[in-house]
């Protein structure tokens, strides 16, 4: 059976990366006692998929993760417990930091958690109360009404321009001055919460661009002033078409068991 864990992660562990995360939910179904389901070879390792690795320095509200696990017809001697049973275990032997919110079942015919990833909803904020986006609110709408938003975007061959706006799904500031949009988080188009910022920043007539929390400082370089705190408040997989999206949540497309 395959499984949806729907997790949060923040506080000190905004600074702990992907991989080390991935082994810390290896260690944690085991000692939940989640019968899961294991590779075949010379080195088996636990089914696990994860959505969409989130940065370093980045909190979430919806991280989500895809395991296999054995139920009840394949081992007798370990009946298979129920979604609430497993995201309470999961609790349990959890840190602080990482809380899990659901576990769903999925359809058989399902994709994969990172191959089902379609977009991604993200609040920004200032990390200084005294600031807010609200200086944006003259030149957010020339800035999405552009017919093309080109930026410079660097990959492991080396850079290359890349079109925001066809990605740029929903963008505004809210009530207290943060910076919510939904944009593309899909593997062939996906716009980091940084590249529209910065984007946005120079639309505006910014000279010094922001620093993201959780990014190393070069040493040569005094603190900067202006912080920014990225939230990737939910993952959306699409059920609709290109042309018309739907999107809704991962944890939509499974069910409590």
């Amino acid at each position: 059976m395959k499984v949806r864990v729907k997790f949060a992660k923040y506080g000190c562990m905004k600074f702990i990366g992907h991989l080390d995360v991935m082994r810390f939910f290896q260690k944690a179904i085991r000692r939940a006692g989640i019968d899961v389901a294991y590779s075949t070879g010379y080195s088996p390792h636990q089914i696990m998929s994860f959505a969409s690795p989130l940065g370093v320095g980045m909190y979430s509200n919806g991280e989500y993760m895809d395991i296999e696990v054995k139920n009840s017809a394949e081992n007798a001697l370990k009946p298979q417990m129920s979604s609430a049973e497993m995201c309470r275990r999961l609790n349990e032997v959890s840190v602080p930091g990482i809380e899990i919110l659901s576990v769903k079942a999925l359809p058989e015919n399902a994709g994969n958690a990172m191959a089902s990833v379609a977009a991604a909803r993200y609040t920004v904020y200032f990390k200084d109360p005294a600031f807010d986006f609200h200086f944006l609110d003259s030149c957010l709408e020339d800035f999405l009404a552009q017919p093309a938003i080109m930026v410079t975007k660097e990959t492991k061959k080396g850079t290359s321009q890349m079109d925001l706006r066809p990605g740029i799904y929903e963008c505004r500031i809210t009530a207290d001055g943060s910076l919510e949009f939904l944009v593309d988080a899909s593997s062939g188009g996906n716009i980091k919460p940084a590249l529209l910022i910065n984007a946005l920043w120079r639309f505006a007539g910014q000279q010094r661009l922001p620093y993201f929390a959780g990014q190393p400082y070069a040493q040569e370089e005094e603190l900067p002033s202006i912080v920014l705190q990225q939230v990737r408040e939910e993952t959306y997989t699409n059920t609709g078409t290109a042309e018309s999206p739907v999107f809704v949540p991962l944890d939509e497309v499974g069910e409590d068991f």
